[in-house]
């Protein structure tokens, strides 16, 4: 014999019933006890109604046209018209008798739990009934039987305990005798010794499947619901979540617990001791092979077998000296939150035994705190226990797997991976049995907290980073396109997923929560918002995702102050934006100390050669115990590609103009030919040598007259360039002469820096510079004589983005 039970989606109207009955068709032959919840949704509503009436607030009889309508819809589309007049008939007169149990409630204005039950028992009564004679139309012999006559419990309405060994007896005697191969029963009902009407709770019909499998002996429990089974993590919170094939009772059991909604935690218990089988399917995907759970089957021996959550979570914590070395503490606590009908989901207690805390539902937390401020009243007024804090709005985050035990490290393992997201424990529980480790966190970070576990533990080590763009002009656009061509072979050969989630521009921002299409992110940023770099930020904090890596393209001064804010939230800055690092040295330090503190890398690579391994080779060098003795460097592409074009033949104006519209140059050509860019770059590398060095003590030997620096946009100046053309060609004569070129180089010594226009010889490792590139040399303690020298292209579009891409790539892999 088989025990079906069918969830309220399965269930939630016309269609979805039809669907059970072709599930029920495949089943011809099988002896099955159906047993069916309320429509989606019309436990939820009887409530409410319920709720109102008792209020005597009118609005109850919205709610009950609302469940009339609902179940009489339901019968016009399943029958054809001949057929509809008996069902209406008997559906109307049970709404007519749940109509006068309202309006007794609404009268005398209050509710009591026995009324509660005779009330929420509607939804089951009438599904099953509107089921059943669907089903009889459909061809399937079949009787409908009374949860009731069934299922005895003692009379503590809302939530009753059964009689086991009764209701064993009464299933034996009813399944030993019917002559119907399928029968109907409606779930969550049940029945007093003295005949009351009862019901299981919420989540009962999964409850009353199993009791009849227990009963009966069932072959197999199959739990139909909206799912393919019970997954490694919310499927709706975690999109990689996978499907669990095979797992053990305590597995389940653990998970169910902690929020897998697909199972209601007592539905296992009735099967356990006989062994008998649950399956989950899934109704709208019948051929999915689902979940099965069964005795000790860890199929692959995996340790971590699935990752759940409770919400709405509150800590109450009870504390002081007065606690230590006290009898019967944890006895007068325990016992007044059960006194309250207070259910602990979690409980820590300090070894000291001078606090214990649990996690108990948002909802009992107000009654819950007066009940224990009540019962310790005299400890509390006498300073031995502190008055009794709560802090809500958290969640508890669990990791489920009977192989857990035998492993070391998943505790760390899981700790680990939270806080490099920033993901703050406010408690922390393991069981003895080691079957699962728990954590209270916050509950705006449990989508967060889901995710990056799920990486950890289950995606074959394929870390998911989540990137924010500010800035897609020729910078910004090469690397959006090289994260889009280099995508797959990111995921195949150093497992990193890439995902674009917001992009800005200076007049448009946009974001996508499972990411930008980058074959048409143009398209998607100019159907976005309004840019606001204030508000880009709160965006990115609201999504909370894991391994969120801020990108600045620009080179805007108010897009940099923000990046402490970033860090402190623990969201990685990648830039190439120069204006932070060379600011102040206080605030350099800062970005670099937050970085630390909040586990947030801040790379910028990009500030000194574009693509270059510039800074990471530094670095390197200075991890090692090497020491920098001097920096020699041509740091600007866009002036060397000036002065390699600049000659007799030409006019500085041209070769700008060229170097500008190239890209070679920023928007504003004078940060280049100031010294100003170049400037920064040297004081970057001071700085990342360990020196703390500020720019104005930089001397820049300016080559630029003053006129043309003072010019106030970039027509006037290029059109100071014309006027001071005999200049430039006498700083290039006179070059000639010596046989020596320009270069425009920058130069760290002793602690002090200088950037200015030079006349380099033949021989020298700056003279055959060519095009755009960048030239730097390391003079060290192991590189005395001949320097390190990195040379090759700094500056472009396409290296400065693959310098970008590079920097995230690190971050992927730390």
């Amino acid at each position: 014999m088989k025990i079906l039970k069918f969830g309220g989606t399965s269930v939630a109207n016309a269609e979805n019933i039809k669907l059970v009955k072709n599930i029920l068709q495949k089943n011809e032959g099988t002896k099955m006890a159906v047993v069916v919840s309320a429509f989606g949704g019309v436990t939820d509503l009887l409530l409410s109604t319920l709720n109102l009436a008792s209020q005597q607030d009118l609005n109850y009889e919205n709610n009950l046209n609302k469940i009339e309508e609902r179940h009489l819809q339901t019968i016009k589309e399943l029958f054809p018209v001949e057929l509809q007049s008996g069902i209406l008939s008997k559906v109307k007169s049970e709404l007519n008798d749940l109509e006068t149990l309202l309006e007794g409630s609404y009268l005398i204005g209050e509710v009591t739990p026995k009324l509660g039950d005779k009330v929420v028992s509607y939804g089951e009564i009438l599904s099953s009934f509107i089921i059943s004679e669907f089903f009889k139309s459909e061809g399937i012999e079949l009787e409908l039987k009374n949860g009731r006559e069934l299922i005895i419990t003692d009379e503590v309405f809302g939530n009753a305990t059964v009689d086991f060994e009764l209701t064993y007896t009464h299933c034996n005697n009813y399944f030993t005798n019917t002559p119907h191969k399928v029968t109907i029963i409606p779930g969550f009902v049940s029945s007093s010794y003295s005949g009351k009407p009862t019901t299981l709770g919420r989540g009962g019909s999964d409850y009353s499947a199993a009791i009849l499998a227990a009963a009966t002996k069932a072959e197999v429990l199959e739990i139909w619901t909206d799912v393919s089974g019970m997954y490694t993590a919310n499927p709706k919170l975690v999109k990689q979540a996978k499907c669990v094939a095979h797992i053990s009772y305590e597995e389940a059991m653990e998970l169910s617990h902690f929020g897998a909604k697909v199972l209601y935690p007592p539905t296992i218990q009735p099967v356990l001791h006989k062994e008998i089988p649950i399956i989950i399917k899934n109704t709208f995907a019948p051929d999915d092979e689902g979940t099965t759970i069964t005795k000790n089957k860890n199929g692959s021996g995996k340790t971590v077998r699935g990752i759940s959550h409770v919400s709405e979570i509150t800590l109450l914590s009870l504390e002081g000296p007065g606690m230590v070395g006290i009898p019967g503490i944890s006895k007068r606590f325990f016992e007044t939150l059960s006194h309250e009908q207070v259910s602990v989901v979690m409980i820590t207690q300090a070894s000291s035994e001078h606090s214990i805390c649990v996690g108990i539902s948002d909802k009992d937390a107000k009654k819950a705190l007066l009940a224990i401020n009540k019962a310790f009243e005299y400890e509390i007024a006498s300073n031995k226990i502190k008055e009794i804090s709560i802090e809500s709005e958290l969640a508890i985050i669990a990791l489920v797997g009977d192989n857990m035990k035998s492993h070391q490290g998943l505790s760390g393992k899981m700790f680990s991976t939270l806080g490099k997201n920033n993901v703050n424990i406010r408690a922390i529980a393991q069981g003895a049995s080691e079957r699962n480790i728990s954590a209270v966190i916050r509950k705006e970070d449990v989508k967060k907290a889901l995710n990056t576990l799920h990486e950890t533990f289950f995606e074959e080590n394929i870390k998911q980073l989540n990137l924010f763009v500010m800035g897609v002009g020729n910078v910004g656009s090469k690397f959006l396109e090289q994260i889009r061509l280099q995508k797959s072979y990111l995921k195949e050969e150093l497992k990193l997923n890439l995902r674009v989630i917001g992009i800005s521009n200076s007049r448009t921002m946009a974001f996508h929560e499972n990411g930008i299409p980058l074959e048409n992110w143009q398209n998607f940023l100019d159907e976005g918002q309004k840019a606001n770099s204030e508000r880009f930020i709160q965006a990115i904090k609201e999504l909370n995702y894991r391994n969120s890596i801020f990108v600045d393209n620009t080179a805007n001064k108010t897009i940099a102050s923000h990046y402490a804010t970033y860090l402190k939230s623990s969201i990685s800055v990648v830039t190439c934006n120069k204006i932070a690092c060379s600011s102040e040295y206080s605030n350099y330090k800062e970005l670099k100390k937050l970085a630390k503190q909040y586990n947030s890398p801040f790379l910028f690579e990009t500030n000194v050669g574009a693509g270059l391994p510039i800074i990471d080779t530094l670095k390197h060098l200075i991890a090692s115990g090497d020491k920098i003795i001097k920096i020699q460097a041509v740091l600007s592409g866009s002036l060397n590609f000036v002065f390699n074009n600049f000659n007799d033949t030409t006019t500085f104006h041209d070769v700008v103009k060229q170097a500008q519209e190239e890209g070679y140059t920023e928007p504003d050509p004078t940060i280049d030919l100031s010294g100003i860019d170049v400037m920064r770059k040297i004081l970057i590398l001071a700085r990342e040598s360990g020196h703390e060095l500020e720019i104005e003590a930089i001397k820049n030997d300016a080559f630029l007259p003053p006129e043309c620096l003072e010019t106030n946009s970039n027509e006037q100046f290029f059109d100071s360039l014309i006027k001071y053309e005999s200049d430039f060609q006498r700083l290039y004569q006179n070059a000639a002469k010596k046989e020596c070129k320009l270069k425009y180089v920058a130069q760290f010594e002793n602690g002090t820096a200088k950037v200015g226009l030079q006349e380099i010889p033949k021989g020298h490792d700056f003279y055959s510079l060519e095009g755009s590139d960048n030239i730097i040399l390391f003079y060290t303690e192991r590189y005395i004589n001949q320097p390190m020298i990195i040379k090759g292209a700094g500056a472009g579009a396409d290296v400065t983005a693959s310098g970008i891409f590079a920097d995230v790539v690190r971050i992927g892999n730390f």
